[in-house]
C-alpha cells in the first residue's frame, strides 16, 4: 500500500507541474491575441478622438482668413463680428471663439467669458509667431476640460494682425464614448487623466516614476502592476465599472500631445487558460485512472482466479443439484398449467350450467306450452275425423308439426348451450347467436315482466368468435339485465346492433345501472341480494375472459337516461366465397 501511495502521489505532482505549464503556456498566447486586438480598438481609439480635435483646429484656419476677423483687428469692426463668432461657435458645437490682438489680449469672443491675459499661453504665443498652435487646460468659468487649437491671423502686409482661438470643450468630446468597451483613457505628459470613457478616472495622476494612477483627493485605491510574458498586467480595485484584473496598453498621440492608454479585462483569457491546463489535467488523470485500475484489475483477477477455480469444482455439484429441482419444478409447473385450464374450462361449463339452472323455470315453462297445445290439437283432430272434417283435422295436424319443430329448436339450443366448445375463434353469423339466446331466455324474462326489443340486422354478420361460449356471453348479460330490473317500475331490455368499423352489440336495460363500474367484471363481485336470483359474481368475469379470448372487448357503464348498457365488440370475419 505505501509503494501505491508513493506512486500516485508522483503522478499527481507530476500532473500538477503539467497542467501549471499548460496554463503559463496558453495564457501567454491568450494575452498576445488579447494585446493585438487592444493595439487595434487603442489605435481605433486615438484616431477617432484626433479626427475630433482635428476639426476644430481646421475651422480656426478657415475663420483666422474670414474678412470679419481681419477687420476687427485692425480697429474696422462692422459690429457683427460677435455675432459672426457666435454662430460659427453654436454651428460647430465649439465652446468658444475668441479674437485675440498681437499682444495677445481679447479683442471680442463669442461668449465673452474667457480670461483676457491669454498672451502668455504657449499655443497663443506660436501663432502669434505664425505656425499653428495647440493645448489643453481650463477653460474656467466655462469649463475645467477644454482643448485650444490657435491660428495666425496675417495682414496684407504678410505680418502677423492677431490670432483666431479655438476653444472646444472636452466634456463633449468624451461624453459619447462613456461606458463604451474597453476602459480607455488619455494622458497628458505629467500623466494626469484628461479624456476617458470612465469618468471616475478623470484628473487621476500618474505617481512619479511607477505604473498606475492615483486620485487627485483621497486615498489610493488597491494596486498591483506586474510583468507576464513580456505584457503589463495591472491588478486594480478602482471600482465595478473597470476590470479586477487588465493588460495595460499605451500609444502615443503626438498630434495632440496626450498618451492614449487602454485596460483589457483578462478574466477571459485567464478562464479559456484555466480550461485547457484542467482539459489537459483531466485527461492525465483519466490515463493514469485507467492504468492504475488496469493494473489493480490485473491483480484482482489473479486473486480472483484461484478463489474462482476452487469454487467451480464446488458450485458444479450444486448446479447439477439445482438443475434435477428446476427440471422437477418445470414438471410441477405444466402439470399446474394444465390444472388451471381445466379449471377454466369447467368454471366456463359451470357457468352456463348454472345460467340453465336460473332459466329452469322458464323453458320448462317454454316446453310445456307447446306440449299441452299438442295434446289439445291431437284430441280436437280426433273429433274432426269422427265429424267428417278432414280439413280441419289437417289444420290442426299443421300446427302439431309447428310446435314440435318449436320445440326442436328450444331443446337444441339447450344442447348446444351446454355442450363443452374449445378451439380456435371460428366464423359465425353473429345474429343467429343473439336468436338462440333470447330464446333460451325467453321464459325468464317473461316471468319477470321484461319487454325485450330487439331489432335483428337486415342481413347476416359475420364475426371472429364461438356459438356456444358467445352465446353463453349474450345469455349472461340477458339474465343479468332482467335481474337488475326486478324492483324497477319500468322493465325494459333493449339488444342493438351497431355496424361500424367493428360489430358491437349493446345490452340497455332501465335498472338501478351499476354501482361501480370499473370492478364489475372482477370475479367475485355482485350486486344480488340474497335469494332466488344470488350468484357468485362469476357471471360477468366469466363473460369477460371469453370476450377477450375471442379477440373482442366488452364494456359496462350508466346511461345518462338511467339504467346500465353493456357493449360487446367483436371483430368481423370475412364471408368465405361460395362455391360456382
Amino acid at each position: 500500500m505505501q509503494q501505491r501511495a508513493v506512486i500516485v502521489l508522483a503522478f499527481c505532482l507530476v500532473v500538477l507541474a503539467l497542467a501549471t505549464g499548460v496554463w503559463r503556456y496558453a495564457y501567454k498566447q491568450g494575452l498576445d491575441q488579447l494585446a493585438a486586438r487592444g493595439q487595434a480598438d487603442l489605435a481605433l481609439a486615438g484616431d477617432r478622438l484626433v479626427g475630433q480635435l482635428q476639426r476644430y483646429r481646421d475651422l480656426a484656419v478657415v475663420m483666422a482668413d474670414h474678412p470679419g476677423v481681419s477687420e476687427a483687428l485692425i480697429g474696422r469692426p462692422d459690429g457683427g463680428t460677435e455675432a459672426l463668432l457666435l454662430e460659427v461657435a453654436d454651428k460647430s458645437a465649439a465652446l468658444d471663439l475668441l479674437i485675440l490682438d498681437p499682444d495677445g489680449a481679447l479683442v471680442t469672443s463669442a461668449q465673452g467669458k474667457v480670461p483676457r491675459d491669454l498672451g502668455t499661453y504657449p499655443y497663443v504665443q506660436r501663432a502669434l509667431r505664425g505656425a499653428l498652435g495647440w493645448g489643453h487646460g481650463s477653460a474656467e468659468p466655462l469649463t475645467r476640460r477644454a482643448f485650444f487649437h490657435a491660428a495666425p491671423v496675417f495682414g496684407t502686409s504678410g505680418g502677423v494682425i492677431g490670432a483666431v482661438l479655438m476653444v472646444t470643450d472636452l466634456n463633449g468630446i468624451d461624453y459619447n464614448w462613456r461606458g463604451t468597451n474597453p476602459a480607455a483613457f488619455f494622458t497628458d505628459a505629467a500623466g494626469e487623466v484628461y479624456i476617458s470613457n470612465r469618468s471616475e478616472l478623470l484628473f487621476w495622476q500618474r505617481p512619479e516614476g511607477e505604473p498606475g494612477l492615483v486620485p487627485p483627493q483621497g486615498a489610493a485605491p488597491p494596486f498591483e502592476a506586474r510583468l507576464i510574458g513580456g505584457h503589463e498586467i495591472w491588478k486594480l480595485g478602482w471600482g465595478p465599472y473597470l476590470p479586477q484584473e487588465a493588460l495595460h496598453l499605451t500609444q502615443a498621440l503626438p498630434v495632440i500631445g496626450m498618451t492614449g492608454e487602454v485596460l483589457l479585462d483578462v478574466a477571459q483569457t485567464q478562464a479559456l487558460a484555466l480550461a485547457q491546463a484542467a482539459a489537459v489535467a483531466g485527461l492525465c488523470l483519466a490515463f493514469g485512472s485507467l492504468l492504475f485500475l488496469a493494473a489493480e484489475r490485473r491483480r484482482a483477477l489473479a486473486r480472483a482466479n484461484a478463489q474462482l477455480e476452487y469454487r467451480v469444482a464446488e458450485r458444479t455439484a450444486a448446479l447439477r443439484e439445482t438443475n434435477a429441482k428446476l427440471v422437477a419444478e418445470a414438471a410441477e409447473r405444466e402439470e399446474a398449467q394444465a390444472a388451471l385450464r381445466q379449471a377454466q374450462d369447467d368454471l366456463v361449463q359451470a357457468g352456463k350450467l348454472s345460467a340453465l339452472g336460473q332459466m329452469s323455470a322458464g323453458i320448462s315453462h317454454e316446453l310445456n306450452q307447446p306440449l299441452m297445445a299438442i295434446r289439445s290439437f291431437a284430441e280436437n283432430a280426433v273429433q274432426f275425423m269422427e265429424r267428417g272434417a278432414p280439413e280441419r283435422a289437417g289444420d290442426n295436424l299443421n300446427r302439431i308439426s309447428d310446435m314440435a319443430r318449436r320445440m326442436g329448436r328450444i331443446i337444441q339450443n339447450l344442447r348446444a348451450f351446454a355442450r363443452q366448445e374449445t378451439g380456435q375463434p371460428e366464423r359465425i353469423e353473429l345474429g343467429r347467436v343473439i336468436e338462440a339466446a333470447i330464446d333460451l331466455t325467453r321464459g325468464h324474462v317473461e316471468d319477470a315482466g321484461v319487454r325485450l326489443i330487439y331489432d335483428a340486422p337486415k342481413g347476416p354478420l359475420w364475426v371472429k368468435g364461438g356459438e356456444v361460449r358467445l352465446g353463453q356471453v349474450f345469455v349472461n348479460l340477458i339474465t343479468n339485465a332482467v335481474d337488475a330490473m326486478a324492483e324497477s317500475e319500468e322493465k325494459i331490455l333493449r339488444v342493438e346492433v351497431s355496424e361500424d368499423a367493428a360489430l358491437a352489440v349493446h345490452f340497455r336495460d332501465t335498472g338501478p345501472g351499476i354501482e361501480m363500474p370499473d370492478k364489475v367484471f372482477d370475479p367475485f363481485y355482485t350486486t344480488k341480494q340474497v335469494g332466488k336470483t344470488a350468484g357468485m359474481g362469476l357471471g360477468l368475469s366469466i363473460s369477460y375472459g371469453i370476450v377477450q379470448s375471442l379477440g373482442g372487448q366488452i364494456k359496462g357503464s350508466n346511461s345518462d337516461a338511467g339504467g346500465a348498457t353493456f357493449t360487446v365488440t367483436l371483430e368481423r370475419a370475412e364471408r368465405k366465397a361460395e362455391a360456382a
